[in-house]
């Protein structure tokens, strides 16, 4: 069974899914299953069997998530140290074509959200900045072609 890394605040929001999807959709589900069936013929009952693929992807994703959390190994940032970039670090790099600056946490790849500065510990920039330290110029293929940064700062908060 392989482990992967997760935030606590990521570990609490897959929770947070888990039972909601558990205490809030599954029964609300059931009971639109309930109601289409009372509308007799199922063969040609949209609803029903709207319902019921409502019902085969929640409990697909329930399962992932029952999954998800049992393997999680939760890592708690806030303990974090160094000054070198690993799980947790929040970067700051500097585009060395644009001048323009970013911020990236590194995050397990469930709580990944790159639009909220959160990159994946398996996407290609966070593999290539692992284990690097500030003023390092890191090369990075991406689907634009190759770039290059500079790591400016490393925080762990």
């Amino acid at each position: 069974m392989e482990r992967f890394p997760i935030t606590t605040t990521g570990f609490a929001a897959l929770q947070e899914e888990l039972k909601h999807r558990q205490q809030v959709e599954r029964p609300r589900i059931i009971e639109a299953i309930s109601e289409a069936r009372a509308h007799g013929d199922l063969s040609e009952n949209a609803e029903y069997h709207s319902a019921k693929e409502a019902q085969s992807l929640n409990e697909g994703r329930i399962n992932e998530l029952e999954d998800k959390l049992s393997r999680a190994e939760v890592i708690d940032i806030s303990k974090l140290s160094g000054d070198t970039v690993k799980f947790g670090a929040t970067v700051t790099l500097i585009d060395e074509e644009t001048e323009l600056q970013k911020v990236y946490l590194i995050v397990g790849e469930s709580e990944a959200d790159i639009k909220s500065g959160r990159i994946s510990i398996t996407s290609p920039i966070a593999r290539a900045l692992i284990g690097k330290k500030v003023n390092s110029n890191v090369e990075v293929a991406t689907p634009g072609g190759r770039r290059s940064y500079e790591i400016t700062k490393i925080v762990f908060a």
